[in-house]
C-alpha cells in the first residue's frame, strides 16, 4: 500500500462541492479522476480546475460522462484500472456530489412529478452511489484505510415548495451510507454522508425560491454567512485523514452551526 500512488475519485467534479474538494485533495497530495457531465457552455470551468489540479503538482484524468449511465461507469472503472497498470495506486476517496433531479410538486392541480422522472432522480443522486462502491470494490480499486462521502442537504428530513423528489433521492443516499458502513467495516473503508449548509452553487440556484432560502440561511448562521463550498471542501480533507478511521455510517453537518438555529 505505501508504494502505492493515492486518487480520488469524484463524481460530479466540475463545480460546487465536487470542484472544490477535488482541488482540496489535489493540494493534500491526491491525484483525481474526475466525473463530469458539461457541455461547450460549461466545459471551460471543468478544463480550469483539472489545470489547477496539475499546476498543484497533481495528476488530473477528467471524464465527460453521465456518471449516472451503466455503460459510462464501467468505462470509468475500466480507465482507472489501465492507469494502476502502469502506475500502482489506489482510490482513497470516492466523493459523491451529483446533483441532477427534477424540481416538481408531488400532488396538485398543476405538473406534478411523473414516475419517469421520480425514478430518474433517484437514481441518480441516491441509487447510484451504491453501484459505483459495488465497482469500485469488486475491482478492488478501494483497499484498507479507503473514504466514501456522499452530498447531502438538510431538504432530506425537511419539506420545500417542489423538492419532494430530490428529498426522497437524499434520504434514500443516507440510506445506502449507513448500510455501506456496515458492509465495508470489515474491509477498513468508511462511509458518510456530508450535510452542507445552504451553499449558493450551480445546483442551489435550480431550486424555486432559492433567493428566499439563501436570505434565511445568512439570517440563521452563527457567522452571518453562507457556507461554501470550500468550508465542506476542508472538513472533507479532514476526514480523509487516517486518524478518522472510526467515524463511519454518518450524517455529518458542515454549516457553522446553521441546523441548530430554530
Amino acid at each position: 500500500m505505501a508504494d502505492k500512488t493515492l486518487w480520488a475519485l469524484i463524481l460530479g467534479c466540475s463545480s460546487g462541492f465536487g470542484g472544490a474538494t477535488a482541488l482540496e485533495l489535489a493540494r493534500l497530495g491526491y491525484n483525481i479522476f474526475g466525473v463530469h457531465l458539461d457541455r461547450r457552455a460549461t466545459l471551460p470551468h471543468a478544463q480550469e480546475i483539472a489545470g489547477k489540479i496539475r499546476e498543484a503538482g497533481r495528476e488530473a484524468v477528467f471524464i465527460n460522462a453521465n456518471a449516472a449511465d451503466p455503460k459510462k461507469r464501467k468505462e470509468v472503472i475500466g480507465r482507472i484500472q489501465e492507469q494502476f497498470q502502469t502506475q500502482p495506486g489506489t482510490v482513497r476517496v470516492l466523493l459523491h456530489s451529483l446533483a441532477f433531479g427534477t424540481l416538481q410538486p408531488l400532488a396538485g392541480d398543476g405538473t406534478v412529478v411523473t414516475q419517469p422522472q421520480m425514478e430518474m432522480t433517484s437514481d441518480v443522486m441516491g441509487h447510484s452511489l451504491a453501484y459505483w462502491v459495488q465497482e469500485v470494490v469488486a475491482a478492488g480499486l478501494m483497499e484498507q484505510g479507503g473514504r466514501i462521502f456522499a452530498m447531502t442537504s438538510s431538504g432530506g428530513t425537511r419539506v420545500m415548495p417542489s423538492y419532494g423528489p430530490v428529498s426522497a433521492a437524499k434520504a434514500i443516499l443516507e440510506s445506502h451510507i449507513r448500510q455501506l458502513a456496515m458492509e465495508l467495516a470489515p474491509r477498513g473503508i468508511t462511509a458518510n454522508a456530508i450535510r452542507a449548509g445552504v451553499t449558493d452553487t450551480p445546483a442551489l440556484r435550480k431550486i424555486p425560491g432559492n433567493e428566499k432560502l439563501i436570505e434565511t440561511a445568512r439570517l440563521r448562521n452563527p457567522y452571518g454567512r453562507l457556507t461554501t463550498p470550500e468550508d465542506v471542501a476542508s472538513a472533507i480533507g479532514v476526514l480523509a485523514q487516517p486518524g478518522a478511521h472510526w467515524i463511519t455510517g454518518n450524517v455529518i453537518g458542515v454549516d457553522g452551526g446553521e441546523d441548530v438555529i430554530g
